[in-house]
């Protein structure tokens, strides 16, 4: 059997990952995508905490923009994340995979509350833990909340899963000649603002040496390669 580089990855994604062509909303079709692909990826025996934004559906900005009160506008996108978790849930489970969601604030009717050492169970059971509902506190982006749960559950790595193959010094699509970096330090990626991460997230990972690994989702098996022990995206460390 394939030795895998890590054993167990929080892998955190944007809601808009789950959205159809249009850019909004949950795409069936695309939520089964996604879920393929980390089947694939939990096929290798891999233990996997999945983190999902919300961008899809509800952004805070958008209605703080508006006026909105910023707590209030910050729990709206933390249930958002919870609708996209079910979405994910319901495709892995689809698949065969074995799933549990577990929020920051109670909703027992429809998932667990998120617990540390229930979760860790789950994963060592072979589970795959859908952590939703950010940290349960406004103020805080789901990358924070990634960098947190990935630091409580003991993760060897948070992986964040983008349309993009790395870490750029300018924006690819606009300049050609942007060049993509194949590692970064964490004081790096905090002082060039790279905005990849929010600064909250890397500097949790940093206090902790927690490694992230910023790359392309879509690209053909990049989380698989990744783990696999092939040179992918942009580590920060």
């Amino acid at each position: 059997m394939t030795q895998n580089r890590y054993k167990r990855i929080l892998l955190k994604m944007g809601g808009e990952a789950l959205a159809g062509p249009q850019g909004y909303g949950i795409d069936p079709i695309r939520v089964a995508e996604v879920a393929q692909i980390v089947k694939d990826v939990y096929d290798l025996g891999v233990q996997i905490i999945l983190v999902i934004g919300a961008g899809n559906l509800w952004r805070g900005t958008d209605g703080t923009s508006q006026g909105m009160e910023r707590s209030t506008a910050d729990h709206m996108g933390m249930i958002a994340t919870v609708m996209n978790a079910l979405a994910m849930q319901d495709a892995l489970e689809r698949l065969g995979v074995v799933t549990r969601v577990q929020t920051a604030f109670e909703i027992r009717n429809i998932a667990e509350p998120y617990i540390r050492l229930r979760a860790t169970r789950h994963l060592e059971k072979g589970r795959i833990v859908i952590a939703a509902g950010g940290t349960g506190n406004p103020y805080f982006t789901t990358d924070s909340a990634g960098a947190l749960r990935a630091m409580e559950l003991n993760a060897d790595v948070l992986i964040k899963a983008t349309k993009v193959d790395g870490i750029y010094d300018a924006d690819p699509i606009e300049n050609p000649m942007a060049k993509r970096f194949t590692k970064l330090s964490y004081i790096d990626a905090l002082n060039w603002r790279l905005r990849v991460m929010d600064s909250t997230a890397i500097s949790l990972c940093m206090e902790n040496h927690l490694p992230i690994v910023v790359l392309n989702f879509w690209e053909k098996n990049s989380v698989k390669r990744l783990l696999l022990g092939e040179q992918v995206g942009t580590i920060i460390e």
